[in-house]
């Protein structure tokens, strides 16, 4: 695995990507969103295990090199970023690394924060080939009846952000619109796929979902 790193100019402002890249050339790639803490180890390490399945991984960094160091940080910097900017860094990002690496075909995935504008972004931009949002919250649902993109969403039934009463919502919308979502629930909190927080962490859960959206992923980036 190699590691590079994409530099993106935006409205808001330069920031880069983090692209974890396989030993073989590829034409398929996923996009990485952060949870709210920003571009950090764990995030590094998920692209890494992309990059070892065989598929290129960017990881466009929404805050501009900026990383939280604890929930307050964290939360004062999601509240500061604009959807539209996270959209359009988004955007750059799938641009910079069709341009440097003749990638054609995207998929994306996000946790938290991450996961809400991984589920935006399959709203807004319909080239995505696919979607795996991991506990994000739900646009409302003039913007969620565009959904074209094959997603899975993935919740905690114990998650007191995502609740089951969301995850429904989500679930009664995708079947008013006839649109292309399957959800994922596990006996898990919030964050159970980060495995730097023993706190939350479920491997069971963690480990049946990371097979669950990589089959999601090959079934989708093939076509």
């Amino acid at each position: 695995m190699k590691s590079e790193t994409l530099n993106l100019d935006t409205s808001h402002g330069p920031t880069t990507a983090y692209v974890a890249r396989p030993q073989t050339e590829v034409d398929a790639a996923v996009v990485l969103i952060q949870e709210w803490w920003g571009i950090n180890d764990h995030i590094r390490d998920l692209a890494g295990r992309y990059a070892k399945e065989g598929c290129l991984c960017v990881a466009p960094d929404l805050y501009r090199g900026k990383v939280a160091k604890n929930t307050e940080e964290a939360g004062a910097l999601m509240k500061a970023l604009a959807i539209d900017d996270g959209l359009e860094t988004i955007r750059k990002a799938i641009d910079a690394a069709n341009e440097t690496y003749q990638v054609k075909r995207f998929a994306i995935n996000g946790f938290c924060m991450g996961g809400t504008f991984a589920l935006r972004a399959a709203c807004e931009i319909p080239e995505l080939k696919a979607a795996a949002p991991f506990y994000g919250d739900i646009p409302e649902e003039g913007v969620l009846a565009k959904l074209r993109v094959p997603t899975l969403f993935v919740a905690g039934k114990h998650d007191a952000w995502i609740n089951p009463e969301k995850v429904n919502t989500l679930q009664e919308i995708a079947a008013r619109h006839n649109l292309p979502v399957a959800v994922l629930s596990y006996d898990a909190d919030h964050a159970f796929f980060n495995d730097t927080r023993p706190q939350v962490y479920n491997p069971e859960a963690a480990a049946d979902a990371w097979r669950r959206v990589l089959e999601h992923f090959r079934e989708h980036l093939g076509k």
